[in-house]
């Protein structure tokens, strides 16, 4: 099957079991400070996990764009990718366990139609400190499934990675493993999990590639015996369930949430995979393509230790162009960093292939055609992504040569922290470049001695880091949350009173404070600030219910909804409303929320502070809610 072939037959199937469609978000997430990407289905989707209702209902579906930049690195072998798609399926307090995953069984069986017999389960085993029983009834659940196929399912009791190392599958397919493999927060494990956060057990299934190994490994040394977990590569996870059904609290106990959710992610990639029975994702039909490419390019085959540099180079180039189509530009600081990155490794990589400039062009043509029907803004951002690959390629390749030169020339098994310093400066090498050229070569990088030049190079530079504006929510809770709403309002106030000129430049919102950055050429005076101050203060007392609506995101600019930063937002995006019961309408603006139901649960009278220049032609505001 092709990976636009499994695809539809997931939205489809769970159309069919009365989801809702609804399109993937950007991969820079909004109002998150925590992450620069969005790494999962479920980012987009937080408030909604937690309680605010969601336009199209309670069953939900998508597949969503991720990105990982921590698996930068592990790129290279058969598996691991940056850009990813994960099929989602989401229940807002409506199924729970009984239906999920008689559903997801149902859909690798028969609508994939891979053998039962080579699917493995992974459970939550409990947590005692935190009194969170074991799963006990999702291994029931699985053990029906398998035993309707005429599979006896035995559950075994692994609990950590080295354990199953050391005592091998004993028969099981079922296997119960502690919190570090099966449970699910965005902050880890329970005790790693800040109060406020939810989380839950989680029910994993793995794909084996190899049976016919019985419970050897596919490469030596990773324990005497292979099972689920082990990294060796035999078992590729194909999908999580997690069941949302835990929040913490301030006492750092555990109670169950009042609403519990379905978290759902696949990974279609690896379930393309599993299906064409091949443990390498890059012969799945996206990157066939691309290494084909690279094949023709290069005259030489994808075979042997090459296969290391075509995967870097395909996976690169395509989770490059996704960021280039979400407005994600290369730079040297935060996400564009990571962009950048990508395109200098996969540079460095053609090189060593003896492939030119033509190349990054070239293999973007091949993403954009396999996704442009999926994510129309791909063919749309087609000049702007061909223009800035060159250019890259152009910038980089320039100094390249010169610096692979410079590189050759240390001598000894360090490379000191002058030497990884004048690479990254002058030759534009990112340190982990240094440090994956230095590897090869069996050496080391003084990181102490560089990361000390580097803070005194920020220090004297004029874009040093306390200039950075970090955006987003600095979490969830109800405070950060009344303060998300009324910046909105406020927004909404700067505009009746300042101009339809005025937009949103960057926020950052604790439970403390809003810091909100607008377009504006002069100083703001206290009294057309005491106005909009009055203006979000009038809002909160008329009661004015937020309301969200879904729309292309043709129709909203055509409505004239309030947005800042619309490259980054799907086709069809989020509207948030702000009306009360007398029709008037103050505030509709783009968002990902979380938003408070009605302005009436927004406590305490908001407070304009400071207002300053940030930079030329954009101000700056700090608010509160002060009680009263």
């Amino acid at each position: 099957m092709t990976l636009q072939e499994v695809r539809k037959k997931y939205v489809a199937f769970f159309e069919s079991q009365d989801h809702a469609l609804i399109p993937s978000a950007g991969l820079q997430p909004e109002n998150d400070a925590t992450t620069l990407f969005t790494g999962s289905g479920m980012q987009p989707l937080l408030p909604h996990l937690l309680g605010e209702k969601h336009p199209k209902g309670t069953r939900l579906v998508n597949s969503q764009k991720c990105f990982r930049a921590e698996d930068i690195d592990e790129v290279g072998d058969n598996r691991h990718t940056t850009f990813f798609e994960m099929l989602g399926n989401w229940s807002l307090g409506d199924y729970f366990k009984k239906e999920q995953l008689p559903w997801f069984y149902t859909f690798l069986t028969k609508e994939v139609g891979l053998d039962p017999a080579r699917l493995y389960i992974t459970v939550f085993s409990g947590d005692p400190e935190n009194n969170i029983p074991a799963d006990v009834e999702s291994v029931a659940i699985w053990k029906d499934l398998f035993k309707k196929d005429g599979i006896d399912a035995h559950d075994i009791e692994l609990l950590t990675e080295e354990q199953g190392g050391e005592q091998g599958m004993q028969g099981g397919r079922i296997f119960y493993f502690d919190a570090k493999k099966n449970w699910w927060s965005r902050a880890g494990e329970p005790q790693h999990m800040p109060a406020g956060e939810p989380g839950g057990p989680d029910s994993e299934v793995f794909f084996d590639f190899h049976p016919e190994l019985g419970e050897k490994c596919v490469i030596e040394g990773y324990g005497t015996y292979c099972h689920p977990n082990c990294d060796c590569g035999r078992f590729m996870e194909i999908g999580n369930n997690v069941f949302m059904q835990y929040i913490k609290k301030e006492d750092g106990s555990f109670e169950e949430l009042p609403q519990k959710n379905i978290d759902f992610g696949g990974g279609l990639e690896r379930i393309v995979a599993a299906k064409n029975n091949d443990d390498d994702v890059f012969t799945i039909d996206v990157f066939a393509n691309l290494i084909r490419e690279i094949e023709t390019l290069s005259n030489i085959s994808y075979k042997g230790d090459q296969q290391i540099s075509f995967r870097i180079i395909a996976d690169h180039v395509r989770g490059a162009v996704f960021m280039l189509s979400d407005g994600i530009m290369p730079t040297n600081t935060d996400a564009g960093y990571v962009t950048r990155r990508l395109l200098r490794r996969a540079i460095i990589h053609l090189n060593k292939l003896e492939v030119g400039s033509e190349a990054l062009v070239a293999l973007s043509k091949h993403v954009i055609k396999a996704y442009g029907d999926t994510y129309t803004s791909l063919a749309e951002k087609k000049d702007v992504i061909e223009a800035t690959l060159l250019a890259e390629h152009t910038k980089f390749s320039s100094t390249l040569k010169s610096g692979l030169k410079r590189f050759e020339k240390i001598r000894g098994d360090l490379v000191s922290a002058e030497d990884a310093f004048v690479l990254f400066t002058t030759y534009g090498f990112p340190i982990e470049m240094t440090e994956e050229l230095a590897e090869e070569k069996g050496m080391k990088v003084d990181m102490e001695g560089f990361k000390k030049k580097m803070e005194d190079h920020r220090k004297t530079s004029r874009a040093g880091a306390e200039h950075k504006f970090k955006g987003g929510l600095a979490d969830t809770s109800a405070k950060t949350t009344m303060l998300h709403t009324a910046t909105h309002l406020m927004l909404a106030g700067l505009r009746k009173y300042l101009g339809d000129d005025v937009h949103q430049a960057g926020s950052n919102i604790t439970e403390e404070r809003t810091r909100f950055d607008f377009t504006h050429n002069e100083k703001v005076n206290r009294d057309t600030l005491d106005k909009v101050e009055a203006y979000v203060n009038e809002a909160i007392s008329a009661k004015a219910d937020v309301a969200i609506e879904q729309m292309p995101k043709t129709e909203a600019k055509e409505k004239g909804v309030e947005g800042s930063f619309w490259e980054k937002y799907p086709d069809v995006v989020n509207v948030y409303v702000i009306k009360d019961d007398h029709g008037v309408v103050w505030s509709q603006e783009l968002c990902g929320g979380p938003h408070v139901k009605n302005t009436g649960d927004i406590k305490g009278a908001f407070t304009i502070g400071t207002e300053k220049a940030s930079s030329a032609g954009v101000r700056r505001v700090k608010a509160t809610l002060e009680t009263v």
